[in-house]
C-alpha cells in the first residue's frame, strides 16, 4: 500500500536510529531528545528497546529524523 503523504513509509526504526547516529551521534542525540537511553551506555539494541515500547519517545525522534533530512 502507498503512502504519499508519509515520508516515515517504509523506513525501520533501527534504520532511523542508525542514521541518526552517523549525523549526530548519540551525544548530541542526547541533547535534542533527553531521553535516558541516549545518555547512560547509548546502544542501538538498547535504543530500540525503549523507543518501540514508548511512543512519545519514539515521536521525538522521528521528527529529529524528519528534521536530519531537511539539511
Amino acid at each position: 500500500m502507498q503512502q504519499p503523504n508519509n515520508p516515515l513509509h517504509g523506513i525501520t526504526l533501527e534504520n532511523i536510529l542508525k542514521h541518526l547516529v552517523a549525523v549526530y551521534g548519540w551525544e548530541v542525540m542526547n541533547e535534542r531528545v533527553r531521553i535516558n537511553c541516549f545518555y547512560e551506555n547509548p546502544s542501538l539494541n538498547s535504543s530500540l528497546k525503549f523507543l518501540r515500547k514508548t511512543e512519545w519517545a519514539r515521536k521525538k525522534v522521528e521528527r529529529l529524523y524528519l528534521e536530519s533530512l531537511e539539511k
